[in-house]
């Protein structure tokens, strides 16, 4: 069986979506496995932020608040009516789990809730960024 090390998560700029006052970001949640392998738990996470200043004006956006706002993009969710945190989490690392499970990998969610997680944001990403 193949350990789990700690999750990563990608942020990219999304171009797409990017403009002159608007900078989007898309997110993927990996694992890293102990043979040096990642595996994809999520895909399809993002956001973005529209300046209020006059038009052609970008955000100010800096790294340690990208890195803050993908750690919660990527979950656990805030609960549902009738939930509390500790049900949504356990959903979350739940579900993570048996993601990893599908690829081959069977870790408990408790494991993987404890593992370190780093946030890599990418160099075309960094270009287009502001550190305030």
């Amino acid at each position: 069986m193949t350990a789990v090390t700690r999750l990563v998560t990608h942020v990219d700029l999304d171009e797409g979506a990017t403009g002159a006052r608007q900078v989007s970001v898309t997110a993927r949640l990996e694992v890293v496995l102990a043979d040096g392998r990642s595996l994809v738990l999520l895909s399809d996470r993002g956001w973005g932020w529209t300046s209020s200043a006059p038009a052609d004006t970008q955000p100010r956006i800096s790294a340690e608040d990208i890195e803050m706002d993908a750690r919660t993009v990527v979950g656990p969710d805030e609960p549902n009516d009738g939930e509390t945190h500790e049900q949504m989490a356990a959903g979350h690392w739940n579900f993570l789990a048996d993601v990893l499970k599908q690829q081959g990998v069977d870790v408990d969610a408790q494991e993987l809730e404890r593992l370190s997680h780093d946030v890599v944001l990418t160099e075309r990403l960094r270009a287009r960024i502001h550190d305030a």
